[in-house]
């Protein structure tokens, strides 16, 4: 299997299929790179993708250190992933805890970035939500240091934000409860102890944001309701976006939907390679309805 080390000692490993630009695809907490299936067979007759299993993740290094997991540890290890397979500028498909990682790349190393897709992105993000969030993740990390992700998968898996997954492909859900539970107990504790607690709210990286030039697509499931607040925020934030809603869709688009989440990558990394991806007009910001 390839993997690849980071420059603190963390083997990476990763799926390589296709030829010709790259795309590479990070995955949710709840997913690894097996839950980019679906995309890398359709990507992958046209692009170079990459799909790589996050640190904590199995067959990736499992760091015992808690020092090991960060916003910024999971932001580094794309753009490694990047630089040393030679792949800059890649377009960049992340979605949830990848989603946050790859605003992040493009806030810190935006010229490692073609593009940039963040799906099912803002658990936890609005300022009125934080004290929620964290006290949702401290009960979570209890139960999965006590009862083990081979039990807590059931209990995670159907989260309010995934039962229309569970509805709609029962046989796709039921692989990803089993992919879930055969992760590490010690990596997923971890992880969203130092990645998702601890990261910043995408309120307080406004500035930035602002700033921001890469070509972005933010996507939402419309049955998704902790993202949509943060999703059309981003998408009024950051002058190179636009913003996506699927209908019927929960947490994981891209595997309820993949035929119409891959549809909607292609045709916006289409428009960024022919260069015809453009930012917001300055005009349409006004704030007025008529003019």
């Amino acid at each position: 299997m390839p993997s690849l080390r980071t420059t603190d000692g963390v083997d990476l490993h990763y799926e390589d299929v296709g030829e010709g630009t790259p795309m590479i695809f990070v995955h949710e907490y709840a997913g690894d790179h097996r839950a980019w299936e679906a995309q890398l067979r359709f990507f992958a007759r046209r692009y170079r993708c990459i799909a790589f299993a996050a640190r904590g993740y199995p067959p990736s290094a499992v760091p015992t250190d808690p020092a090991f997991y960060s916003q910024d540890r999971a932001t580094d290890d794309i753009a490694e992933v990047i630089q040393k397979l030679g792949l800059a500028p890649a377009h960049v498909v992340g979605l949830s805890m990848g989603g946050f990682a790859t605003l992040h790349l493009g806030l810190r190393y935006p010229h490692l970035a073609r593009s940039l897709v963040a799906a099912g992105v803002g658990y936890g993000a609005s300022p009125d939500k934080r004290e929620q969030f964290w006290a949702e993740t401290d009960a979570t990390i209890a139960r999965i240091r006590a009862e083990g992700m081979a039990q807590m998968a059931d209990v995670y898996g159907h989260g309010p934000t995934r039962l229309i997954f569970e509805q709609k492909d029962p046989r796709g859900f039921a692989e990803f409860i089993t992919q879930l539970a055969e992760h590490s107990t010690e990596g997923s504790a971890l992880t969203m102890q130092g990645v998702q607690r601890q990261r910043p709210s995408l309120w307080d990286l406004r500035e930035g944001f602002a700033k921001m030039t890469t070509p972005t697509l933010v996507i939402a499931g419309d049955e998704d309701d902790p993202t949509l607040e943060a999703s059309i925020y981003l998408k009024r934030t950051i002058h190179s976006s636009a913003l996506l809603v699927m209908p019927k869709c929960g947490h994981t688009m891209n595997l309820e939907d993949p035929d119409a989440f891959n549809r909607a990558v292609l045709e916006f990394v289409t428009h960024v390679d022919a260069g015809t991806w453009r930012n917001r007009i300055p005009a349409s910001l006004s704030g007025g309805i008529i003019r």
